[in-house]
């Protein structure tokens, strides 16, 4: 039986494209379409599957992808005929080999699109010193592992290209499954994370050239065609910087952020990379390059074309094509020639050398680069991430007749190991501690205070996209208050981390440029505007602007939130409501995941916290300072948390714009803290009646029962912009039977609901518990930086920090 797509399986008997069906006799599995749109759903659901069970282990889908091929091959399921002759039978094996490589052509293109030459030149002197050890040391152990398998397992192969071959296979460094593992730690934009990515990124380059090195060495004939090959290689590289770039340049830049691509400049593009993986695969170096120029080529701050392009393609090839290159490889791996003593000897030299070489070159140049012994060793093993271009490599190595089977499986297994031992590898030996720049000097946490009520307010707003900053923008304008009161503003934007390889290129351009929604803003209508709405409010407001970006996977990124406002000192977290406005005034969904994610950080917050229901607080655009006229209403019932929420209420009712009314029920004036309450009227309430201020109105509600209070809170809340309570609010019985949100309490659920309002935004507080915080008697105290996958914006023209902290975390 043929496994690969070979020469042998070419003596097959070609398939038919679509049978007749099953009721004229034709089997759908003996016609390439039906059985190649089986082999897809068949490779789909066993990677997805595997990929959801490795979630816990925090594995990259990489892995997943390998291990699901090799299932599908001749080490597992593959040994049963009846399987393979039904499914992969070897006249399918063309036809999925050319629809795997497709999907690797363009994914390899995506990689180039990653990659910013410009940004290599910028590579420190400590990470290019850290890449070159990192490629100089595995290499020089491969070449000592290639003479060692020459002699043990295949005496066959030729000595020179098994040498780059082997030199190659162990000193390369996944760059996109290491984004991946980074981001999966939290450590994407650490220091940490940014020396492994640009060591990364150099490795990556010098990879391909040396790969390119060892395509052209095993070809079987003459050393000049080698020569041959080699300048043909770099001619069409430097034709297609001359020639090709000019045009895909002009395409960039007409390309604007914040508008759609022309389809026009898609398909050229698309025809230019497949173009190119022609050019090189006739040359003799594989098509892949081809594709790898093209996209490195492409210009990546000139407008929105490189994102667009991402976009547009990264779903298709990394969700349908790529998994079945996977498949392919694991039909061609076969763990069972692996057997003996000398065999398996020889895979636990090749995972000893691998893991030696890369780490221990990683490790000797950082320390010589005098990186900290404990970052150093978890470079080094970030380092040793293996991947997608690995198994490339060794495809291609077997193709070439370079790599006999049980050397071929003997280095995947090579690779799925070491890749699989990075991540528990690194959170065992590097665990950074999260501060909060001092847990002594973190003394507002709440917006109520006593005896400091005209210090500095640090609120830390999130949201989900771009729609949502006007009413964030107006919310901080309404609540800046006296300008002897000074309010700072942090404003993160909640981004999902997936295996898409945007979410990693914003990233990379938020922390070179600054900007840190250059991608993922273009969704939501553009990218640009997002900067200048931020940029423009804090230039024209008494408000200190800082824009950030989470970007984590949505079961943590609660994590991210609490420690950024445990390191920003904040007093209040906005968070917004996990429903958007539709236009018929009913609430949808924005991602389920986010009603997790709120209920996470009201059980572990640091600091008071609010939740925003987004009923377009001010229109859909930004209200300047002059124009705000907004109505407010406070709902008291009694309690901490409406004690918090009048506080930041009364804070409001300062802007000369808002007419603020607080509706006292008659719960509160029974409740067990009727004391704290009246002491709480009387410091934002009275005070303000007794001062002639217009603005603030005051009244009180008899109602008791639910229908009561529900009819109360409706006819209150008519022509309010705004609608601020409590969470905990002392009702007697929930406002509303069922709710989907019972973590906005009694009256925050009614509130959130249009049979309450479809105009009205929510405000629904509450306040720091010390008793309730999980982590207020462990937290250590400090001055370094958190390490949190969080992005600082840093202005134009920042402001003077106000801390030491706050001076390091936002450089």
């Amino acid at each position: 039986m043929v496994m690969a797509g070979g020469g042998s399986s070419a003596l097959c008997a070609p398939m038919k494209a679509t049978s007749e069906g099953v009721w004229q006799g034709d089997s759908p599995l003996r016609f390439s379409l039906p059985l190649i749109i089986l082999q897809v759903c068949l490779v789909l659901v066993l990677t997805r599957g595997l990929a959801f069970a490795l979630r816990p282990l925090r594995q990259p889908r990489v892995i997943a992808e390998i291990i699901g091929g090799i299932l599908l091959g001749p080490s597992a399921l593959g040994r049963s005929k009846v399987f393979l002759n039904n499914v992969f039978p070897a006249e399918s094996l063309t036809v999925l080999d050319t629809l795997a490589n497709i999907g690797l052509l363009f994914f390899l293109f995506l990689v180039g699109l990653e990659l910013d030459p410009a940004s290599l030149r910028r590579t420190g002197r400590r990470a290019f010193a850290i890449a070159v050890a990192g490629i100089s040391l595995p290499f020089a152990f491969g070449v000592g592992s290639s003479l060692a398998l020459r002699a043990a397992i295949d005496p066959a192969a030729p000595r020179g290209p098994l040498v780059v071959f082997m030199g190659v296979a162990l000193s390369i460094t996944a760059f996109p499954v290491l984004a991946r593992i980074l981001a999966e730690l939290k450590l994407l934009t650490t220091d940490l994370g940014r020396m492994a990515m640009s060591a990364a990124a150099v490795n990556d380059i010098t990879a391909w050239i040396l790969l390119a090195l060892a395509i052209a060495l095993s070809g079987s004939g003459s050393p000049f065609v080698s020569i041959y090959v080699l300048l043909s290689g770099i001619g069409f590289v430097v034709a297609a910087t001359f020639l090709v770039r000019p045009a895909l340049v002009y395409m960039a830049r007409r390309s604007p952020a914040g508008e759609p691509i022309k389809e026009s400049f898609v398909c050229t593009t698309v025809a230019i990379v497949l173009a190119a993986g022609f050019a090189t695969d006739a040359i003799g170096i594989h098509a892949l390059f081809g594709a790898f120029v093209i996209g490195v080529l492409i210009p990546k701050d000139e407008g929105a074309y490189a994102g667009a392009l991402t976009e547009k393609m990264e779903d298709l090839v990394s969700s349908l094509f790529l998994p079945l290159y996977f498949v392919s490889s694991g039909l061609k791996t076969n763990v069972a020639t692996i057997s003996g003593a000398k065999s398996w000897g020889f895979l636990a030299l090749v995972i000893t050398t691998a893991c030696a070489g890369k780490i221990g070159g990683t490790v000797a140049a950082s320390l010589l680069m005098r990186v900290p012994p404990r970052e150093a060793l978890a470079l080094g093993l970030l380092m040793n991430t293996k991947g997608l271009v690995e198994l490339i490599v060794l495809n291609i190595g077997r193709d070439r007749k370079v790599l006999n089977e049980e050397a071929f499986a003997i280095l995947v297994l090579m690779a799925l190991t070491t890749t699989f031992m990075t991540t528990p590898a690194v959170t065992a030996v590097y665990r950074p501690a999260r501060r909060g720049g001092g847990a002594s000097a973190y003394k507002h946490r709440t917006v109520e205070r006593r005896d400091a009520e005209d210090s500095e307010l640090r609120v830390l707003a999130c949201f989900h996209a771009s729609r949502g900053i006007p009413t964030l923008i107006n919310l901080v304008e309404a609540s800046r208050g006296t300008r002897r009161s000074k309010l700072t503003m942090y404003a993160m934007h909640l981004v999902e981390l997936s295996e898409r390889s945007s979410a990693i290129s914003m990233v990379q351009r938020a922390r070179r440029n600054g900007l840190p929604f250059s991608s993922s803003s273009r969704r939501s209508g553009g990218g640009g505007e997002v900067v200048v709405a931020f940029e423009a409010f804090r230039r024209l407001s008494a408000v200190t602007v800082r824009p950030m970006t989470a970007i984590s996977d949505l079961g943590t990124i609660h994590e991210d939130i609490v420690a950024s406002a445990l390191h920003k000192r904040a007093a209040l977290l906005v968070l917004p409501f996990h429903k958007m406005l539709c236009h018929d005034g009913t609430m949808e969904p924005v991602d389920r995941a986010f009603h997790q994610v709120n209920v996470r950080v009201l059980g572990s917050a640091p600091c008071s916290v609010a939740v925003l229901v987004d009923r377009v607080l001010g229109g859909a655009a930004q209200v300047a300072a002059p124009e705000v006229s907004y109505a407010v209403l406070v709902l008291f019932f009694g309690g901490p948390d409406d004690r918090e929420a009048l506080a930041y209420a009364a804070r409001m009712g300062e802007h000369p714009g808002i007419e603020l009314t607080v509706a006292r029920f008659a719960a509160a004036a029974a409740g067990p803290n009727a004391g704290e309450d009246e002491e709480a009227l009387q410091r934002y309430v009275t005070r303000a009646l007794k001062s002639g201020d217009g603005s603030v109105k005051y009244e009180e509600v008899a109602a008791a029962e639910r229908g009561e209070v529900t009819a109360a809170i409706k006819a209150l809340g008519r022509g309010k912009n705004l609608v601020v309570a409590g969470r905990s609010a002392p009702v007697t019985a929930p406002l509303v039977e069922k709710s989907d949100c019972p973590e906005m309490g009694p009256v925050g659920s009614y509130l959130a609901t249009p049979e309450f309002s479809t105009t009205a935004s929510v405000l629904v507080v509450q306040r720091y518990n010390p008793r309730s915080d999980p982590a207020a008697c462990s937290r250590p105290s400090g001055d370094d930086d958190p390490e949190e996958a969080v992005v600082p914006f840093p202005s134009s023209s920042r402001a003077a920090p106000e801390s030491e902290s706050e001076s390091q975390h936002s450089r």
